[in-house]
């Protein structure tokens, strides 16, 4: 079930080096009172904005190594992992050996996703492994400026989607709000590649926002929002709160979602200061974009158990991708790692076919392999589920083994996880 989908290349060529677009910023607060006839006066508050997210002893040797001027306080800010991204090829060639194949592709940039990731998240990665699960998911390579007809810039048609800007209305009862094309660490494979850092393809204003409110306001069937983007948890403390305030007093919708990585690559966002804001907005969901056990670090997990302890519900994302997380012992010990610090396993999803998605995506054999090879063998609260987000805007469509082996003789027939049949009573009684 291998895609029979041609290899053509882009042409997405340059000889430029990948430049620093101060453009690819996420929205500031003085861009939010630019606009303030949108902005609801926030209250003084006590709580802090310093984080209390443990500074490992990775993160310590790390920091001392590669930021000797910096301090436990500033790694521990969020604003400042922000600030000191790595955002260049010479940046990130201090910290790890890249080998030709990611310079040339760092090298080549153009237009596409650009190269950033935290501080925190690089002290994750391999400095001499290019096959280590995480740095292959976040470091440029070749593959990138390579397409097949069956890709798509927007596979997904979610810019048909689109009522206003900025506002995706696929399903009858929910809408996906985007608020800004920042991220503080780029995911290559990201299904936003179009809209997503420096290519000022989509810019998240208040103006803007205030466009999508008026039309969830207006359109009483949607019962439910998922905030995403870029990450709305890059976002300033008082533009998010006004965000979820002003989405939470429409009468009609009964829940709010929140979609975002920054637990796993920026764990220092997670502060009192925004846990005390999101309790405020009940019923209040998250979900978690995890890649590879490799991210369940005493940071990760002390944020999400802060998020836990604040009655916020989590689930996990988690993208199916070719030599990272394509098998069953990986994906069980990532799932159980989620359980640990409450997280449920949520989305097992096939890669979208974003163009210069090859070298990532999977057979959709392998994809059902990995949830026979989880289900049975571990607690069901371990097993996502398996979908394919339809390309041309169908939605989430749910994948699972050939359980379901057919009828006879009124009866059902089932196999189970070890490939024993059996059947289950499907007739009717009498009379009814």
């Amino acid at each position: 079930m291998e895609s029979k989908c041609t290899i053509i290349s882009t042409g997405m060529k340059s000889s430029e080096p990948l430049a620093v677009d101060l453009t690819d910023e996420p929205p500031s607060i003085s861009e939010a009172l630019s606009e303030s006839h949108y902005f609801i006066p926030q209250p003084v508050t006590r709580f802090s904005n310093t984080s209390r997210i443990p500074l490992s002893s990775r993160s310590l040797s790390f920091m001392q190594e590669f930021f000797p001027g910096a301090t436990p306080s500033d790694w521990a800010n969020w604003q400042w992992q922000i600030r000191n991204s790595i955002i260049t090829l010479e940046n990130i060639g201090r910290i790890i050996h890249l080998n030709e194949d990611e310079t040339s592709a760092i090298m080549q940039h153009a237009g596409g996703v650009p190269l950033r990731i935290t501080p925190y998240y690089a002290s994750l990665l391999s400095r001499d492994n290019p096959s280590q699960a995480i740095r292959k998911s976040v470091i440029p390579v070749m593959g990138e400026y390579i397409s097949s007809p069956c890709e798509a810039e927007d596979p997904l048609s979610e810019d048909e989607q689109s009522p206003v800007s900025g506002l995706v209305h696929r399903y009858p009862d929910r809408v996906l709000f985007l608020t800004t094309g920042f991220c503080s660490t780029y995911c290559r494979y990201c299904t936003r590649s179009r809209m997503v850092g420096n290519n000022n393809r989509f810019r998240g204003s208040i103006s803007q926002w205030h466009n999508a409110i008026a039309y969830i306001e207006n359109t009483p069937a949607v019962r439910d929002v998922l905030i995403s983007g870029g990450d709305p948890l890059t976002l300033p403390d008082s533009q998010l709160e006004y965000l979820l305030g002003s989405i939470a007093r429409i009468p009609h919708v009964e829940m709010i979602r929140l979609g975002t990585k920054v637990p796993v690559v920026l764990p220092q966002r997670i502060t009192p200061k925004l846990i005390r804001i999101l309790k405020r907005f009940r019923p209040l969901w998250m979900s978690i974009h995890f890649t590879h056990p490799d991210e369940l670090t005493p940071e990760t997990a002390a944020a999400c158990n802060l998020l836990a302890d604040a009655g916020i519900p989590m689930g996990s994302q988690t993208v199916l991708l070719k030599g990272i997380n394509d098998d069953v012992n990986i994906l069980k010990s990532l799932y159980h790692g989620l359980l640990r610090i409450r997280v449920r396993p949520y989305y097992l999803y096939q890669c979208d076919p974003i163009l210069g998605s090859s070298h990532f995506r999977t057979s959709v054999a392998k994809g059902l392999e990995m949830i026979e090879g989880l289900r049975g063998h571990t607690t069901g609260y371990a097993i996502p589920q398996y979908v394919i987000d339809a390309p041309g805007g169908g939605g989430k469509i749910p994948l699972l083994p050939n359980y379901f082996q057919g009828y006879d003789n009124g009866d059902i027939v089932l196999r189970n996880y070890e490939h024993k049949m059996f059947r289950y009573p499907d007739s009717l009684p009498a009379g009814l």
